[in-house]
């Protein structure tokens, strides 16, 4: 797994799954002891920092469900609820056509989409870097602006918070390399 995928991986990961999930045990823990911040790949150490000192899965809990989970939610992380997002049809035919496994699980949720980037790096096809690039383009960024700016407004935790702004810089960095990889293959 390299740079890319990593970080994907694990941004992902946190907006997907509930805090409290067995599955991120092992991430909180890395979290929690300091040792994300040895493996992150950009520097972005202060907001690692206290993404670790605010990092109890129990106490994020509360703050998770009332960000995500349910129709009350205040920040929906589906791009079909955002005005700028695409339907979930479109995102779900998109990744079906690279051959990625998805669920009955929405496939335009924030943190599948990343994880999809992650799947579209790890897979290293020919045509990856356009693939991911069009998944930027036209499936993330014209709505994770607006999803992580109200993240951040409506987060009551630091965990929260801090992941948003740590999300919106590893965005802009991942797509700042994917147009230089298009640039350098042009």
């Amino acid at each position: 797994m390299n740079e890319f995928s990593i970080l994907c991986r694990v941004i992902g990961s946190l907006f997907n799954r509930q805090p409290q999930d067995p599955l991120l045990v092992p991430l909180f823990t890395l979290l929690r002891e300091g040792k994300l911040q040895q493996q992150w790949p950009l520097e972005q150490d202060e907001l690692l920092s206290r993404l670790q000192q605010n990092s109890d899965p129990q106490a994020l809990a509360a703050d998770y469900n009332a960000l995500f989970v349910g129709g009350e939610c205040s920040v929906p992380p589906y791009a079909s609820q955002w005005p700028n997002g695409v339907a979930e049809a479109d995102v779900r035919a998109f990744l079906s056509a690279r051959g990625m496994p998805l669920s009955d699980a929405p496939a335009d949720h924030f943190g599948v989409l990343l994880l999809a980037a992650s799947w579209l790096e790890d897979q290293s096809a020919e045509d990856e870097s356009a693939a991911q690039l069009a998944l930027f383009d036209e499936y993330l960024l014209p709505w994770c602006g607006a999803f992580l700016g109200k993240v951040e407004a409506h987060a009551t935790t630091a965990f929260y918070r801090t992941l948003a702004a740590l999300s919106r810089e590893a965005i802009q960095a991942m797509y700042d390399e994917l147009n230089e990889e298009q640039d350098d293959d042009a």
